[in-house]
């Protein structure tokens, strides 16, 4: 038998994606939220493709603040960016 295929769902664009192509986003149990690249951490993730318009969205539209129902800080949103190597900055 071969293993399942782990797909999931980018919180941007909202296309199914397989799980490598994404970057996690984890809130741990202690409310810490963490960027996860090894996707091993445990909590509830959300995942982002790499895609750097994906990553420029989701810095404008803040999309993790109600994914995860907190404000977070700008801090994050500029590592994932750093971690898709976002270079442009996308106008809406």
């Amino acid at each position: 038998m071969s293993k399942p295929i782990n797909m999931r769902r980018c919180v941007v664009c909202r296309q199914v994606r397989h799980k490598s192509e994404l970057v996690r986003v984890v809130k741990n149990p202690s409310g810490d939220i963490l960027l996860d690249e090894a996707g091993k951490i445990f909590g509830r993730g959300a995942y982002v493709c790499k895609s750097p318009t994906c990553a420029a969205i989701l810095r404008k539209r803040h999309n993790l603040d109600k994914v995860f129902k907190t404000k977070l800080p700008n801090e994050l949103y500029e590592k994932i960016c750093a971690a898709v190597d976002v270079k442009e900055k996308i106008q809406m």
